[in-house]
């Protein structure tokens, strides 16, 4: 859903970017992504674990997803290094939860299961993938469309609320308890 509300006017809640800009900003986040699993996450999931390191990511994910509407007011090089950074931290953070999950996979079943287990956490993961941006885009149009409504009114709200909810309920499922 970023690139949608990335190349969103600025009057209904986006920031107005082109179709260059939205792809500069991927691809940075793309190699500090590729930068963070190939260097650093082997070694904080060794030292951490993947539970905590998941706790973490899903605590840190929500105050960054809390961020997106207040980067939007921002613009010139202020609003290209934070949404840089934002874009990257929400990245490594999902990649570490995601990595984390699929290691507690493999190391909950049997050698000779790993690849019936790895078949369907991927099928699964496959499914939620397609399904979840067709989604996002449908509550994208219909959210750009009720700017002034009475009931649920705009973007803004709606990314927030989406990001909140997701963020507490993954941390729900990884286990935590305390957020403070």
């Amino acid at each position: 859903i970023f690139p949608l509300w990335a190349v969103s006017p600025r009057k209904l809640g986006g920031l107005s970017f082109s179709t260059d800009d939205v792809g500069v900003v991927l691809a940075i986040s793309g190699a500090g992504l590729f930068t963070f699993q190939t260097f650093v996450y082997p070694r904080v999931e060794r030292l951490l674990g993947p539970v905590i390191v998941g706790r973490i990511s899903a605590a840190l994910t929500i105050p960054v997803l809390q961020s997106y509407p207040l980067i939007a007011m921002l613009s010139g090089i202020s609003l290209s290094i934070l949404l840089n950074c934002a874009s990257a931290l929400k990245n490594v953070f999902s990649i570490s939860i995601v990595t984390g999950l699929f290691v507690l996979q493999n190391n909950a079943v049997d050698q000779d299961q790993r690849g019936a287990a790895n078949g369907i956490s991927m099928t699964g993961m496959s499914l939620f993938k397609a399904f979840g941006p067709a989604m996002g885009g449908v509550l994208f149009s219909w959210a750009q469309k009720r700017q002034d409504a009475s009931f649920l009114p705009g973007l803004g709200k709606w990314v927030e609320f989406w990001g909140v909810r997701d963020g507490l309920e993954l941390a729900q499922e990884l286990g935590v308890t305390n957020l403070d």
